[in-house]
């Protein structure tokens, strides 16, 4: 009870006049402390959400500290429960997909995490030759599944090892190709629980990049356009070697990011670093890759700290050789900070 800035109570005789006092208020709703809590299960879900939960096996760099508040939505109405959890409670929101470019920071992350590596479905229309995939679907599991049935347009995406969610925000591609490609739509969450559907031309696609980057809405299924028709088994032999040039030249054998700059063109940013004589080079556990200058591993025990300044510091040797800096094509999330 909060008392009135009144003039102290006066006794006169026997008689006691108390102080004036104003209605109590409610107490400020305190936020969860993750520290304290046990696991929320929400109402009418299946849905658990956890406290501090390690963020490091859930990213392809196999680092990154905890999360506040972790939760693994499996279907829709999950998703929109979580999400207006985290809105009751002030807390901002992380989408993660397979966190395969994703540096998370050793701190940890605020808030809530959503993990959609669970957020699965696919759909193959036959009639219009296109894919509905929820944002957790692995892109390498569509292209071969496209393969099979004999739809082109995918054989590029076998190597890459990311949801359909991250593809569409960072437009994933490789050998030439890219999301923007073959995205027909994108059906998005905003922050107030509706839905909206995108297209290619609301996404502001460029090379590796999207709208969505930096935003708050979450992708929840997207929409590709293939080519039916084909013989599986070419398609099935294009897509392998597909594959087989990715394992040749990137190196799979470590944990990693896959590329970490951005191509600045005319030359790759992996040709810039290798000739800056960065290949080897080795902060900690991270190290520039020896098969490809634009990977860095983990060659164990490696923190997210490590890798970071590992970007740095190439960044700045590339800068010195090349008056050129590179631009990280992977996300960081979290706070980095040099000595």
């Amino acid at each position: 009870m909060t008392l009135s800035q009144d003039p102290p109570s006066i006794l006169k005789l026997s008689t006691f006049i108390p102080p004036k006092t104003k209605p109590e208020a409610a107490p400020p709703k305190p936020k969860p402390d993750s520290l304290k809590y046990s696991p929320i299960c929400l109402p009418a879900t299946e849905c658990l959400i956890k406290p501090q939960v390690s963020l490091a096996p859930f990213t392809s760099f196999r680092v990154g500290g905890p999360a506040e508040w972790f939760v693994s939505p499996r279907r829709a109405e999950e998703l929109q429960a979580s999400i207006d959890w985290a809105n009751q409670e002030g807390l901002p929101v992380t989408l993660l997909g397979a966190g395969s470019n994703l540096l998370v920071s050793d701190r940890g992350l605020p808030g809530l995490v959503i993990c959609t590596r669970h957020f699965r479905h696919a759909h193959f229309d036959s009639e219009t030759g296109q894919i509905t995939a929820g944002a957790g679907e692995p892109l390498v599991r569509l292209a071969w599944q496209a393969a099979e049935r004999g739809w082109e347009g995918l054989e590029w995406a076998v190597g890459i090892p990311g949801t359909l969610g991250g593809a569409v925000v960072m437009n994933a591609g490789a050998h030439g190709d890219c999301t923007a490609d073959v995205l027909v739509n994108a059906h998005v969450l905003l922050p107030n629980g509706t839905t909206e559907i995108l297209l290619p031309d609301d996404l502001g696609f460029n090379y590796r990049t999207s709208a969505l980057q930096g935003d708050r809405r979450l992708v929840t299924q997207a929409t590709l356009q293939l080519r039916p028709g084909a013989d599986p088994a070419q398609v099935m032999a294009a897509t392998t070697t597909h594959l087989k040039q990715r394992q040749t030249t990137q190196p799979y054998h470590l944990p990693s990011c896959g590329s970490v700059f951005r191509n600045p063109g005319p030359q790759t940013a992996g040709w810039l670093i290798e000739q800056a004589g960065l290949k080897g080079h080795r902060i900690g556990g991270a190290q520039v890759a020896q098969r490809h200058a634009n990977f860095i591993l983990n060659c164990g025990g490696a923190t997210a700290y490590d890798i970071f300044q590992l970007i740095r510091y190439v960044q700045q040797q590339v800068e010195q050789h090349w008056s050129l800096r590179l631009e990280p094509e992977v996300k960081m999330l979290g706070e980095f900070q040099l000595a």
